[in-house]
């Protein structure tokens, strides 16, 4: 196998070398504009997304030597579902590919030649690309028929089900991702952001206002949107944002900003707040098996505190979260500043924790927030 891996070795930089040429995708549109009459209707940025996720998608696969995956399968059905609802005749579709596919070979072909790459090897490439590209044409030709026969009979999908689906795959990252991004119209290989609101209880339908090109949708009960601009902060109610990050990358995105989501819930925050803004309270939320055991370490100090554990609990967390000001926590609680005082000397007696202290006062917050959550 290692040796097969570096007899492939020419091939692999071959196509990073085309992939890489700033020229070549213009090229390809303008070829494909100018011989398909049916697709040069089509805004340019349109073809020229298609073409390039469709142009990764086969690198990728010829590069591992394999076949298309589901995810750049279902990529291909929604770019025929796409053409069907934009009036493409498959046909034209096809030959839009067959354009783009002849001009790409071509340029192979030359660099091969300068580079020094064998022409079986070269043979072997193209070999496998043809397979790849079988089954693609075959996805795409059975969902454009699909989502005709679906539009001739009034039945096809709505538009907030297509951009949830198209979401989801976004969300998932890895290969698809990259695809799911061009259909979306999102700069598949530049930064993205993910931003993550909730829909109930925050007077509104929908994320904070996001610039497009953005793709949208409730997922799982969260509203989810994909950016490809790093939104304000408006105020209002809180939002979690993660990002920059590639499109490959937004599985762990989505995490992030839904972690952001919840620690800017947690202490009080509004608007738009960046994960890294929140990384702390983040982790420890994020860290189930650590709050069981500080709950186990000072399970005796709450038993001492009894019934005040609750108003003690609070008065650190608001203490500690307005920035050790007595004055502003005894506000955000309605007592004297004395009571909060007392209540931060009480803890310390009880626990040993010492809040004032750097690494303390993290243990003193999340403990008391451990205390304050539902059992």
């Amino acid at each position: 196998m290692e040796q097969r891996d570096a007899d492939w070795a020419p091939v692999v930089d071959l196509i990073e070398r085309i992939s890489g040429e700033e020229d070549l995708l213009p090229s390809v549109v303008a070829g494909v504009t100018a011989l398909v009459r049916e697709v040069s209707v089509l805004p340019p940025a349109d073809i020229a997304g298609h073409t390039r996720a469709l142009l990764a998608a086969a690198t990728r696969a010829i590069a591992a030597r394999r076949g298309p995956t589901e995810g750049e399968l279902a990529f291909v059905a929604e770019l025929g579902v796409t053409r069907a609802r934009q009036g493409v005749p498959v046909e034209a579709v096809l030959s839009a590919v067959h354009v783009a596919e002849r001009a790409i070979w071509s340029r192979a072909r030359e660099v091969a030649a300068a580079q020094g790459v064998r022409d079986a090897l070269l043979l072997d490439a193209r070999e496998l690309y043809d397979d790849w590209a079988e089954a693609v044409r075959s996805r795409l030709i059975r969902a454009h028929r699909e989502a005709h026969r679906e539009a001739r009979a009034g039945a096809g999908p709505g538009r907030g089900e297509r951009d949830a689906a198209l979401l989801r795959r976004l969300l998932d990252g890895g290969s698809a991702a990259a695809l799911a991004a061009a259909e979306a119209g999102l700069p598949a290989g530049g930064a993205l952001w993910v931003l993550a609101a909730r829909p109930a209880g925050a007077g509104r339908e929908d994320p904070p206002p996001v610039r497009p090109p953005a793709l949208s949708a409730l997922l799982d009960g969260v509203l989810l949107a994909v950016t490809a601009h790093p939104p304000a902060s408006p105020g209002g109610p809180a939002a979690g944002l993660a990002g920059p990050a590639e499109a490959e990358n937004l599985a762990a995105a989505r995490r992030l900003a839904v972690s952001a989501l919840t620690a800017a819930e947690a202490t009080g925050r509004t608007g738009v707040v960046h994960i890294a803004e929140v990384a702390v309270v983040a982790a420890a939320a994020d860290r189930a098996d650590l709050a069981s055991i500080l709950l186990d370490r000072y399970r005796p100090a709450r038993a001492e505190l009894g019934a005040n554990a609750g108003p003690v609990a609070r008065a650190v967390c608001a203490w500690l979260e307005e920035g050790r000001d007595v004055t502003a926590a005894a506000g955000r609680l309605f007592v004297h500043p004395n009571t909060v005082r007392n209540r931060v000397q009480r803890f310390t007696e009880v626990t040993g924790v010492d809040p004032s202290d750097a690494f303390g006062g993290v243990n003193a917050w999340w403990l008391c927030r451990a205390w304050l959550a539902p059992a």
